[in-house]
């Protein structure tokens, strides 16, 4: 990061637009007063915007100023989250077994806060009988309801043979829901005491 700032005698304009370190305009100084200046001070001289005419350089402590940067990128970084989206395949006649390890690893990728696409392949005859498929997409949907919400869903691809179901974290959806407002209020509460209506 410091390589992309020249300071003190690493600035080339001979004139410079300075700003004192308490943010005070200090109007065009030649370079070498400028130095002097921060000198002075026992700081550096910053070249912080060295496309404008005649450049503009800051007098500041550039390895505390340094330090706050690198401070305030790691505190940006903790704040992205990565989503990742797994693909979940299953049959319309998927065995018990199958079955549960499927949902036991959706189930921890989704705690992770990461989505799931879910798709039910249907080959030769199976075709015939969608409901099947439907029935078990269903029921993976429904015991994994406790951490996760449907997101979108397509109910069956003529040419790609399959149902495709996106289902997203239970939080990450909530958070969603809040920020588009649908859930101001719930529909069962009574807005006036908060109550529950039974």
């Amino acid at each position: 990061m410091s390589n992309n700032y020249r300071i003190n005698h690493r600035i080339n304009a001979r004139d410079l637009r300075v700003i004192s370190e308490t943010g005070e305009q200090l109007g065009i100084l030649s370079r070498h007063e400028a130095l002097d200046r921060a000198r002075d001070l026992g700081l550096d001289l910053v070249e912080i915007s060295p496309n404008a005419n005649p450049p503009v350089a800051k007098i500041m402590d550039f390895g505390k100023f340094l330090y706050q940067q690198q401070k305030k990128e790691k505190e940006s970084k903790k704040l992205q989250v990565t989503i990742k989206v797994k693909e979940v395949k299953l049959r319309p006649n998927i065995d018990k077994h199958d079955f549960d390890t499927k949902l036991n690893q959706s189930r921890e990728f989704l705690i992770k806060g990461n989505k799931i696409k879910l798709s039910i392949q249907f080959r030769g005859r199976e075709v015939v009988h969608k409901e099947l498929g439907k029935k078990v997409v269903d029921n993976f949907c429904d015991l994994l309801k406790d951490v996760s919400t449907k997101e979108s869903e397509i109910p069956f691809d003529r040419n790609l043979r399959s149902m495709i179901t996106i289902l997203a974290p239970l939080a990450s959806a909530k958070r969603q829901k809040q920020k588009s407002g649908e859930l101001e209020h719930d529909k069962n509460e009574d807005p006036q005491s908060g109550e529950k209506k039974i």
